[in-house]
Formats: C-alpha cells, structure tokens, sequence
C-alpha cells in the first residue's frame, strides 16, 4: 500500500465524519503521510465493540535513527524489537484514555512478556522501524466522534511513536544491553551440544518467580541467587558480556533430588523456559538449554490418534494392539507414554520430567510391586526401564525431578541436590547408596528401547471451518484453540509462554492444512515445511492480513497443538 495522503487530509476526514454511523469509518483504509513516519489504517473494526481497528506506523531508519550494530544480526534485532514493543506498549498505557463507547480511544500493542521471542508487533531493519498496534476508533454508541478520534490519530498516535520508535527517546545503553543480552543468549545456547551439556544455569542467576501468574522474578523474601556446584561449573566467554560461569548439566540421565519446597521444581522450570531467551532483568538471562527440549507430563483425559505407545504399553487384555493407539480418553499413564512418543517424532534431543505432573505408575514399579503382579500382567512399561534406553539408543537426554524413589540413582549419570535452593553434586553419594541399598527390582521391556513410528495426518480430519465460514480459529491465551468447531485443550503444554504463540499456531495449523496435508506426508513433515517457510518468509506467512499480535513458536508445540485436535485421524505413514 503506497501513501497517497496526507495527514491533513486524515483530519479534514475525521472531522467530515463526525456525527456519522460508526461504518462510515470505514474510509479512512489506506494510507497517511505524517511528519517523520507513515501511518496505514490497514482494517477499521467494524462496531465500537468489536475487535479493535489494526494500525501500522512505519518510520524510516533515517528518523528513527537506530545504530546499524543494534540491529546487524537477527539476535540483535530481536532483542531490540522486544524492548521496543514494551516500550510502546509503556507509552500506550499512559497516553490511553476513553474517548466513548466500547474500546474507543484505547491504543494497544502485543507486548512481549519476560521471554524475548520474534514477533510482528515491532519489527526494525536498515530501512525503517514498524510497529502494529491497534486503535480503538472513538464513537459514543454507534455514531462517530469525529474530534475525539482526531485527537487521537493525529495528537496521541504521533505522541507515542516519537516516545518509543526513535533511538533518541532511549538511554543508548538500555537499547543495547537488550540486543546484546539476546545475542548472547543465542550464542550460549549454541555452545551445548558441542560442549556435551543440555543445559546451562548461570551463577547468579534468580529461578524463583513472584507467583504463578506473574513470571517476574521474586522480588520479596529471601531470593537465593545461584551458585553452581564446583564439580559441575563450566565457564564460556561471551561475545558481549564477557567471561560467564555456571552448571552445566550434561546429556544423558540427571536427576534434581531434595526435600521438598527446596526448589527442585524450580530449577526444573527455569530449565523448561531455557528454550526461550529472557529479557534483561529477568534473572534467567543465561538459563539456556537445548532449542527442542520438551516437558513431558502426564494429561488424563487427552485424546491420542495412531501413537505408538508400545515401547512402553504392550500386551493389553484382549490382545488390543498398542502400535497405532486411539483413544479419546487417555489414562495418566498412556497420556504420558504418548507425549513422550510424539515429542521423539518431531524431534528432541531432552525430556523434562517431573514426578508431580506424572503417573506413579508410569515412572516406577518396585520389587514388591514385581512380586505380587507378574510382568506378564502388566501392560505398562516403567521410564525407569526406558530411559537409559532413550539415551544409549536414541541419543535423547532427561532430567528428571524426583523426591520419592531412589530407585532411579541406578540408572542415573548425574544427581543434583538441592538444600534451601542451594545445588550439590550428590552424584558418587547417590551412586554410593544404589550399591549399598540394592533395589532388587528386575528391568522390564526387553532390552531395546522399541520401534518408532511416523504418522500421517487426513487432511479431511483438520477441518477450520464453522457454519458459512471456511475459516473459524481463536486462541484462547496459552490454555486453548478453537479450530474450527473443535478446542484443542493447551494447558498441559507447558512450555507456551505467550498468548502471540497459540495465536500464530492457530494460523499454523490452517496454513499447514491448506499447503500441506495432503494425505501422503508425514506429521514431521508437514511441520518441517511450515517451521521452514516461518524462517524465510517470516510470520506474516502465516497471515497475510499483517497482524502485530503473533509470536514465534517451536515445532514442538505446533505438533502438540495438531495432536490435541480431537476430530483427528492419522494414517501410518507409508500403510
């Protein structure tokens, strides 16, 4: 869209509007030159009450004045795009007032929460620097207020984007602390596979948050910054900040052990949200762990299409098959089989796992368990027999937090205990009382982790529409997804951070039904094809409407948010 208008005649406009029917609005589409910046009204909200009008501002790299070396590599520029969308989002709340009825007057961006992450509200480049937000257009029920909105386009909109959108607006040092912090936590999260970690949790870093809805970092009462056990630090030189020293966890089998309220599942949680990089201030700015980490846990109730649950639930009564398992109403146990088996077919190189979000029955079986129900009737497979398997065969890692079998210290590399939020190397004390204090129990499952699986999906299966509309998907924050006439239930997905995330896979889903289901390619193929078009094209693939309300998210979720859509059917791949 070209601009063709001027400011002034955005005015002149408004004001030959006021008094109007609220549809009216619908002509001031298009574009508008402005002093410094170009403004496009790119959809006017139909009713006062509707979803509000979408707006871009784009002001050119030689106003808004950023340094080139802010925004030279994609790390960078990220960093700054999120501090920016905070920034206006600042600015918006403060200069926001009502100016009528419904959500008139109101100005909002998508801003980011504590993760830094790619999105379409801010976007900055050696050109210019663009933001999406959205206006609530002012009316007093359904007639225009043709003055209040010139206010509001033309005084207020003007006032926010010289506040946040000009490199002079901020401290220098603030903008790049931002894109220095993102750049370095990219390149550190790099630097584990090479140096055999899965994860890596700086000294002085702050896990604990203010509470479960506010992911801010515990502010009040005793805050314990980390420190790293002196047998497991490990130490990295920066690119920007410099010499860095931290526990490393390496690949293979770690357990977190303690008491309880000791923070075993903290650290276990700021591992999770390691996938992601963390804004300045956040505490967990260098808690970094391998990009396709998946937490795993166990979800009564969940549907499951054609998963090959058989390495760990085999030999059901009545001789019912277990390598291309359907049920609409998984128990604790197979529920957790499943995630586990759908996060190997999308690919990870780490499971999380704690033992309060999973079914006792699928981590352990004890001796005395084994003595009074044979194996032979016994269809589930514990982890514990699993998951060195899942190692030594498949390369795949796991942490686990545990505070009641010790049986696990035998099949164990390394053993992390924390006393008071404090960490301790209790690997060789473990290790000393699995050779004391023998278990007794005998392996199960064979000696082979067991056969994987690719599905594919029925594209008739995935259906977005509802009633007249071919298209009918919303997210609801990180808990759900309509689609279609379907919910696709989120909310034991639990490495979703922001509401932008299920918002873009949303549009994941539907563009990767219309481009490429087609019957013959698999579930991690169609992920892979859409994943790759996100990284070329960029989000606003998946949505040509240029919405400022999207955020980047892994395959992992989009593969899980498919896998919860309960009209699914799935094939196996190639049958």
């Amino acid at each position: 869209m070209s601009p063709t208008r001027s400011a002034d005649e955005l005015r002149r406009l408004l004001a030959r509007l006021d008094g109007r029917g609220y549809k009216a609005y619908k002509e001031i589409a298009g574009a508008y030159r402005f002093p410094g910046f170009v403004l496009f009204v790119d959809h006017v909200q139909g009713d006062p009450f509707a979803a509000p009008s979408r707006l871009r501002v784009r002001v050119p790299q030689a106003r808004a004045g950023f340094p080139p070396e802010l925004y030279s590599t994609p790390s960078r520029a990220v960093g700054v795009e999120n501090f920016l969308a905070r920034q206006f989002a600042a600015v918006a709340r403060a200069t926001d007032r009502q100016r009528g009825t419904g959500h008139s007057g109101r100005i909002a961006i998508d801003a980011p929460g504590q993760e830094v992450l790619r999105r379409t509200a801010v976007t900055i480049t050696e050109s210019w620097v663009e933001a999406r937000f959205t206006v609530g257009l002012p009316a007093r029920g359904r007639t225009i207020l043709g003055q209040q909105a010139i206010e509001l386009l033309l005084e207020d909109v003007p006032h926010v984007v010289a506040r946040t959108l000009h490199c002079r607006a901020h401290d220098p040092e603030v903008v790049r602390c931002h894109a220095e912090v993102n750049e370095d936590a990219d390149w550190l999260r790099a630097q584990l596979t090479r140096h055999g970690l899965v994860a890596f949790v700086a000294d002085g870093a702050v896990l604990p948050r203010r509470s479960g809805v506010d992911d801010r970092p515990l502010a009040e009462g005793v805050v314990v910054p980390f420190e790293s056990p002196p047998s497991l630090r490990v130490r990295f030189h920066l690119p920007n900040g410099g010499l860095i020293e931290g526990m490393g966890i390496p690949k293979g089998v770690t357990l977190i052990v303690g008491g309880g309220y000791h923070g075993k599942s903290t650290l276990l949680r700021a591992i999770e949200r390691g996938v992601y990089n963390h804004c300045p201030g956040d505490g967990r700015e260098f808690v970094v762990t391998v990009p396709d980490a998946v937490k795993i846990r166990a979800e009564d109730g969940r549907s499951v299409t054609c998963v090959n649950i058989s390495p760990f639930i085999d030999n059901l009564p009545f001789g019912q098959s277990t390598r291309h398992f359907s049920t609409t109403n998984a128990s604790g146990s197979t529920s957790q089989a499943a995630n586990i088996v759908e996060a190997l077919e999308v690919g990870t190189s780490l499971l999380l796992i704690d033992e309060d979000t999973s079914a006792t029955n699928f981590m352990i079986r004890d001796h005395r368990m084994q003595e009074l129900i044979a194996k032979e009737h016994e269809p589930i497979t514990p982890f514990i027999d699993k998951v060195r398997q899942l190692h030594d065969e498949l390369g795949v890692s796991t942490v686990v937090v545990l505070g009641g079998s010790g049986d696990y210290f035998d099949v164990a590399d390394t053993v992390i205990a924390l006393h008071a939020y404090r960490p301790w190397d209790a690997t060789a004390q473990a290790k000393a009382i699995a050779a004391r204090y023998a278990t007794g129990r005998r392996p199960e499952g064979g000696d082979r982790f067991g056969d994987m699986s690719a599905r594919a999906p029925d594209p008739r299966s995935v259906d977005p529409s509802k009633g007249r509309r071919e298209v009918r998907v919303k997210a609801h924050g990180t808990r759900a997804i309509q689609f279609g006439q379907a919910t696709i239930e989120l909310e034991a997905v639990e490495q979703l951070v922001h509401p932008a995330q299920t918002r873009a896979i949303a549009a994941a889903l539907v563009y990767a039904r219309h481009r490429y289901m087609d019957g013959q390619r698999s579930l991690r193929q169609i992920v892979e094809l859409v994943m790759r078009d996100v990284d070329e094209q960029g989000l606003d693939v998946l949505d040509r409407r240029m919405v400022g309300d999207l955020a980047a998210f892994r395959p992992q979720e989009l593969a899980a948010a498919l896998n919860r859509l309960r009209t699914l059917v799935m094939y196996p791949f190639g049958g």
